[in-house]
């Protein structure tokens, strides 16, 4: 279960579905810990900016959510996204990877071999063979200890972006094969 998701668009009024119009305020938003794309119903229409972190679990001792939010209504898939939603994933993945580093660095530090032709690292966007060998002789010689060091140490510059990129991969659907982030 998602303890926070962080906002990607907000629909003050609603959304259309095949059973007719919801009127409550709605926020489409990205959970920390799972990834998931969900629909979160709000008790108000009190203006949410993309990439306000929510909490979706009750405070100890409560039985409701913490202001604004009602509950969560359904996960949702990448085709649901609306453009602005799409538009502002990049940034809040960019938000969630920052807020705990260690939990993607584990990527780079112990990510192995999938096949003898193929290893787990060359499913980041952004790194092929020689970025790929030179990141494994680099944590032989001593972990990664932050993106900087990465960036420092190899000749790939945007360890982020490329744990953003695999993310939005995974989350598409684009991805079937090999998940490392996403659940199915």
């Amino acid at each position: 279960m998602e303890r926070y998701a962080w906002v990607l668009d907000l629909l003050p009024s609603g959304r259309s579905t095949d059973r007719g119009p919801h009127k409550e305020a709605i926020a489409i938003a990205v959970g920390q810990e799972e990834l998931k794309l969900l629909e979160i119903v709000l008790r108000s229409a009190a203006p949410l900016p993309p990439l306000t972190r929510l909490s979706l679990v009750p405070p100890e001792g409560s039985q409701v959510p913490p202001m604004p939010v009602d509950h969560v209504r359904r996960r949702i898939g990448f085709s649901e996204l609306t453009t602005a939603a799409r538009a502002e994933l990049p940034h809040a993945l960019e938000e969630i990877v920052k807020a705990s580093p260690e939990r993607f660095l584990r990527v780079y530090n112990e990510a192995p071999s999938i096949s003898r032709r193929f290893h787990m690292l060359e499913l980041l966007p952004g790194i092929g063979k020689k970025t790929m060998w030179e990141v494994i002789e680099e944590r032989k010689k001593k972990p990664f200890a932050s993106f900087e060091d990465i960036e420092t140490r190899t000749r790939l510059k945007t360890p982020i972006l490329s744990i953003v990129g695999r993310i939005e991969k995974e989350l598409s659907g684009e991805e079937e094969k090999y998940r490392l982030f996403v659940p199915r």
